[in-house]
C-alpha cells in the first residue's frame, strides 16, 4: 500500500473552467513539474486520485492547477476545501527539504525514546504542531527552540526535549 502525505488543499476554484487554488506547504514556489496525480481525500482514508492537466504557480504557497475531469467552476467548488496528497515518492520530489512539512515520516526521538511517527506538520506564527500517534492517540507535540534539540536526516529521526507531563495529557485519556 502507498504512503500518502498530506501537502495542503484545494482553497478555491478559479476562472470558468474548472481550475483549482492549491495552497500547499512544500517550501518553495512551483508547479509541480512532472506531477501527473494528486489524491483528495473524500472521506477519512480514502484517496481519489485526479489526473493533472496543467498547473501555473500563483504564489509562493499557492499553485493554479487544471484536473481531468473538472470543467467547471460548479464542479471545482464541491473540490473545495478538500484536503490534497500526494504518493510518497511524489512528495520527496516536490518537497524543499528544508520546509517543516519535510519531517512527515520522520520518528519522533526523546532521548532514545521513539515517542511516534509524524503524521501531520502544521506551520504556526512561533512554533511548528507535529501529531504523532502515540500510544495509540493523536499528540500534539510543539517544536520550537526549547524543544527542538536536532533533526537527523539521514535516520528520519527528530530529536526533541519535551516539557514535563505534556505526554501525560494522553496518557490519562
Amino acid at each position: 500500500m502507498s504512503q500518502y502525505f498530506k501537502i495542503g488543499k484545494l482553497a478555491a476554484s478559479y476562472g470558468l473552467l474548472g481550475e483549482l487554488v492549491l495552497q500547499h506547504s512544500l517550501g518553495k514556489k512551483t508547479s509541480l513539474k512532472g506531477l501527473e496525480i494528486i489524491y483528495v481525500e473524500e472521506q477519512k482514508d480514502n484517496f481519489m486520485p485526479f489526473f493533472i492537466e496543467k498547473t501555473a504557480i500563483k504564489s509562493d504557497t499557492e499553485t493554479y492547477i487544471k484536473l481531468e475531469g473538472i470543467d467547471t467552476k460548479e464542479v471545482a467548488r464541491k473540490l473545495t476545501p478538500k484536503e490534497v496528497w500526494l504518493e510518497e515518492s511524489d512528495f520527496k520530489k516536490h518537497t524543499l527539504q528544508s520546509a517543516p512539512i519535510a519531517l512527515l515520516g520522520f520518528s519522533m526521538m526523546e532521548a532514545e525514546n521513539n515517542l511516534g511517527e509524524i503524521i501531520e506538520v502544521n506551520e504556526q506564527p512561533h512554533q511548528i504542531l507535529c501529531t504523532i500517534m502515540y500510544k495509540g492517540k493523536e499528540a500534539l507535540i510543539p517544536l520550537h527552540e526549547a524543544s527542538l534539540i536536532k533533526i537527523d536526516k539521514k535516520n528520519k529521526q527528530v530529536f526533541v526535549e519535551l516539557p514535563e507531563g505534556l505526554l501525560a495529557i494522553y496518557e490519562n485519556e
